[in-house]
């Protein structure tokens, strides 16, 4: 059996962002919200239903599936695989936004829900823990006293899971082990949860058409010269600019390392708002260097 990618925009809405994979979405928030908690999601919509073959054009490096639960909180879940500069304040200015946008100037403020950030990330993001999944709210600084839960950011570094199938203990880590290694896996692990097993099915490239295939193929190929363009533009950047800094001072060294990133990204054909995250240039800085050839 081979298994598509679900760190891959098509695979991971295939998954968790269609109406019939609303049990899924359930089962896996289940197990990273509220794995400790007495009551469990039983309803949730999932906001804008993915339609399946709609994918041609998606440039991002990452996507997105929002759904409201049953009590009303709102849960954005993010897939990102390429790191970039802001990419922790993009995280809670999504979430501040989404928390904000529920209100009209004359409404109260007691009609505001809580909103969950939900954050896959194929990186390492909090060198200082070994926690695969971290959970943060608003809390005072020394005696950690709850502020309000209603802003909530999670993250799950897949990095940093390293289990193994048979290490596998709780439903949070099969769905975690799921999306890490989904693309590699030659068959449906035994006694795993049904909701994975489905997901697996949902994702088994015998059951894709010829055009689901190629859509899928091309993107994992895109986000993988992405990353590639990005680590080597990267390094060579560095070189150079620290080649300038040396002789022009540090500050002008870093500014003339950005511009040659972004250079180098331009030639690999990376699009230019990857090339902004990246670089923290302007988009109307990097069309001008374009321009320039």
């Amino acid at each position: 059996m081979k298994f598509l990618d679900v760190k891959t925009d098509y695979a991971f809405k295939k998954v968790f962002g269609s109406e019939e994979s609303t049990d899924l979405l359930i089962s896996f928030l289940n197990s990273i919200v509220y794995p400790d908690a007495p009551y469990k999601i039983k309803e949730l919509t999932i906001i804008d239903p993915y339609n399946i073959p709609m994918l041609k054009g998606m440039k991002n490096s990452f996507v997105d599936v929002k759904a409201i639960l049953e009590n009303d909180t709102k849960v954005i879940i993010e897939m990102q695989v390429l790191n970039h500069q802001g990419f922790e304040k993009r995280v809670l200015y999504n979430a501040a936004k989404n928390y904000s946008v529920q209100l009209d100037s004359a409404e109260a403020y007691e009609l505001l829900n809580p909103v969950i950030a939900l954050n896959i990330v194929d990186f390492m993001m909090f060198d200082e823990s070994e926690k695969v999944v971290t959970n943060f709210k608003l809390l005072e600084k020394e005696e950690f006293i709850h502020y309000s839960d209603d802003i909530e950011l999670i993250f799950i570094e897949l990095p940093k899971f390293t289990k193994t199938e048979k290490e596998l203990q709780s439903i949070q880590d099969e769905w975690i082990y799921f999306i890490k290694n989904a693309g590699s896996l030659e068959y449906i692990p035994k006694d795993i949860d049904k909701c994975i097993e489905k997901a697996l099915v949902t994702v088994n490239e015998a059951n894709m058409s010829k055009e689901e295939l190629e859509a899928q193929h091309k993107r994992k190929e895109f986000i993988s010269v992405q990353r590639s363009s990005i680590e080597l533009a990267t390094i060579k950047g560095m070189e150079r600019g620290f080649e300038q800094g040396i002789e022009k001072g540090l500050e002008q060294g870093i500014e003339k390392e950005k511009y040659n990133i972004a250079k180098n990204l331009l030639q690999a054909g990376v699009d230019i708002e990857v090339i902004a995250s990246t670089t923290q240039l302007s988009v109307l800085e990097i069309e001008k260097l374009r321009s320039q050839g």
